[in-house]
């Protein structure tokens, strides 16, 4: 519950720490940066393990 709170309001933290430094953290930090609803949405599909 709280990385989807997460996931919505710091996209890169919340992959980072699902995840770990990876490349997923990366692909995050990069869309919420240039775009923050595309980073948003791959945060929550991360979190949510649906990718």
């Amino acid at each position: 519950m709280v990385k989807i709170i997460l996931a919505i309001l710091i996209p890169p933290l919340a992959v980072f720490l699902h995840e770990g430094l990876g490349s997923r953290f990366w692909i995050s930090l990069l869309l919420t940066l240039l775009f923050i609803i595309p980073g948003i949405v791959y945060a929550l599909l991360v979190v949510t393990d649906t990718i």
